[in-house]
């Protein structure tokens, strides 16, 4: 399905043309992505019949991907302001949301508290994060698909660990998905994800977290640290370029990816770092936390340190010296 859509996008001329701030040197074709939406979209009602995903869940991921998905791609073919993008976000946010019935009980400390409607606004906001964070760290070759792979196998074995292993099929399904497109994105990538297929895949990892945190409350904390290596170059990039008052939502490439690509000179061993951490670092501790081992918020601080580390290191949120 990638290479059909790859012809689609050169018969359209829907490239990716260098800039100075890009990643790559060549016009390559973009949108991808929408085959992960196609393939993940026909496999979810599959599984729903089959009784390996809830029909409520169903509708949750089914609408609120494929509408983050569609306008991503119309804004792939054209431009879409960013006040409307972000207000199709919260709208396809809210809509997981009442599918799921709200946000799960937090876990902390062994005790579950409920947060009520501001556990849900700040379910919204977690889902809206993971979606644009997932755009912005879309920048070099495969590192997408590789995080969309890592986590959704990462979710299936926890479902597999907490006893409920038909509920593993979905994450599954999307890792599949993903892998298919990989064999397109990899380092040289012949064709990028574009909007639709990198926004698609973080709203869908974010309700499928939220999902998972439903059926037992430590798993929130599990996805959350698979998902680490994105969270943690995403925000902190954010943050530091907020403290230097420039406009989070202009093109740069400033994440600790984008760095580290320049300083190796290529895309491959960043990409394959990134599925190294998720591998050997992030999946063993989300497994200790997801099996009642540790605590979650003790499970996210131990994970994530070494990765504020790593992205302090490759100079996360700084500007590239070598621009303008």
């Amino acid at each position: 399905m990638t290479g059909l859509v790859r012809r689609y996008a050169l018969a359209r001329s829907i490239l990716d043309v260098p800039n100075a701030r890009s990643s790559h040197t060549a016009p390559t074709p973009r949108g991808g992505g929408v085959a992960i939406v196609l393939a993940t979209l026909a496999a979810l009602p599959v599984l729903a019949a089959a009784g390996s995903l809830p029909w409520d869940a169903l509708w949750a991921l089914a609408g609120a991907g494929g509408f983050v998905a569609l306008v991503g791609f119309l804004d792939d073919h054209g431009h879409i302001a960013a006040r409307w993008r972000l207000l199709a976000h919260f709208a396809a946010a809210a809509w997981a949301l009442a599918w799921l019935g709200g946000a799960p009980p937090l876990h902390l400390f062994g005790s579950e508290i409920d947060l009520g409607w501001l556990g849900a606004a700040l379910a919204a906001v977690y889902l809206v994060w993971l979606l644009n964070l997932y755009n912005f760290m879309d920048g070099i070759d495969g590192i997408a698909s590789v995080e969309a792979i890592a986590v959704g196998v990462g979710g299936a074995l926890l479902y597999a660990l907490t006893g409920q292993p038909g509920l593993a099929m979905a994450p599954l399904a999307l890792a599949a998905a993903a892998g298919g497109f990989l064999l397109w994105n990899f380092p040289p990538a012949r064709i990028f994800m574009g909007d639709a297929g990198s926004g698609f895949l973080g709203i869908v990892l974010g309700v499928l977290s939220l999902q998972a945190a439903w059926q037992a409350p430590q798993l929130l904390w599990s996805w959350a640290i698979l998902l680490g290596v994105f969270v943690v170059d995403a925000t902190l990039t954010l943050l530091r370029r907020l403290l230097r008052g420039e406009k989070v939502y202009e093109a740069h490439r400033s994440h600790a990816y984008q760095h580290a690509s320049r300083r190796f000179g290529r895309h491959l061993p960043v990409t394959l770092a990134v599925a190294a951490i998720d591998l050997f670092w992030l999946l063993p501790i989300a497994l200790w936390v997801g099996a009642g081992g540790l605590d979650g918020l003790l499970g996210v601080v131990l994970a994530y340190l070494p990765l504020i580390t790593l992205a302090l290191k490759f100079r996360a949120g700084m500007p590239d010296s070598r621009a303008g």
